[in-house]
């Protein structure tokens, strides 16, 4: 099978605990890290926005790593599998953003939260990762979750639904690729390999439509690379301690904070669909906290 073997015993459950903690908290950084970003498409775009923000995040990277990590990046063994998931990754932001100009935000947001159910599909044939039901249970909840709190009415087809479906499965293939990596680079040099590539691939398109900010949005931007690399940073780590399998229903508790960000800046009040969506996917992940508890290594990580 793929992916190097788990510790065994006891660790094993404390590295798969540690994994859903750092997940959560990862998904905490991105839901305010989407946030800023509405906050910013309303002057800027996309493609200088991630261009900032991976510049940003690099500074940082080469602050905390010193010196060798340039070397460390460059001699991984990770670097051509990284480059492809950053292909998979971009492609994702710039489906989800397109996709998100055409349709509304509640039929958006159920055709993306397919990308964690498109993740445990994959790690299954590319990981060779045995899902546990307590997954399947977990992500079915989810995405009930997800339908009912996002209520979505006169889901019509047409390319902005295909854009958003393919942003999902992109974003689950990044996902499942990262997992191939985790074990044989550091996280910081995950993170160094991710943006270097952005950087190359946002850079002409952003010099070509750059608008200078203002005070307040450069700030915002800062922002923007300081939260992501933070969400990055805890996402490369829970993926280096537990299976996709694990770690792709927690992904719903993304939506909860959404909510709860989006009363603290538009001051949107979630009607009841929401409030009951949201104690479905606070299940999900109960669900997989408890099915972790109760279990063995053997059973939840069976390769």
């Amino acid at each position: 099978m793929l992916g190097p073997p788990y510790p065994k015993d006891t660790s094993v459950k404390t590295a798969v605990g540690a994994g859903i903690l750092l997940s959560s908290l990862a998904y905490l950084f991105f839901a305010m890290h989407d946030a800023m970003i509405k906050l910013l498409v309303e002057s800027t775009t996309v493609w200088q926005i991630l261009f900032c923000r991976s510049i940003a995040i690099l500074l940082g990277c080469s602050i905390l790593g010193g010196r060798s990590l340039a070397r460390e990046t460059v001699t991984s063994p990770a670097l051509r599998p990284m480059m492809l998931r950053s292909l998979f990754l971009l492609a994702a932001w710039l489906c989800y953003f397109n996709a998100a100009k055409h349709l509304p935000l509640a039929d958006l947001t159920t055709l993306y939260f397919a990308a964690p159910i498109a993740a445990i599909l994959l790690a299954i044939p590319i990981l060779g990762e045995k899902v546990p039901p307590s997954s399947w249970i977990a992500v079915i909840t989810g995405f009930v979750g997800v339908v009912i709190a996002s209520n979505p009415t006169g889901l019509a087809t047409g390319w902005p639904v295909y854009l958003a479906l393919i942003a999902a499965v992109c974003w689950a293939i990044a996902t499942t690729l990262l997992r191939t990596t985790s074990q044989s680079a550091s996280s910081m040099v995950q993170m160094a390999m991710t943006n270097v590539f952005f950087l190359m691939l946002t850079t002409p398109m952003a010099l070509m439509t750059w608008t200078m900010p203002s005070g307040a949005t450069q700030i915002l931007l800062l922002a923007v690379g300081f939260i992501g690399g933070l969400g990055q940073m805890s996402y490369f780590e829970a993926l280096r301690r537990a299976p996709i399998s694990v770690i792709a229903p927690l992904e719903y508790t993304a939506l909860i904070w959404a909510f709860a960000l989006g009363y603290a800046i538009w001051r949107d009040v979630p009607g009841p669909n929401v409030w009951a969506g949201a104690v479905l996917i606070a299940g999900a992940g109960l669900i997989i906290l408890f099915a972790t508890r109760r279990s063995t290594p053997a059973q939840d990580l069976e390769r």
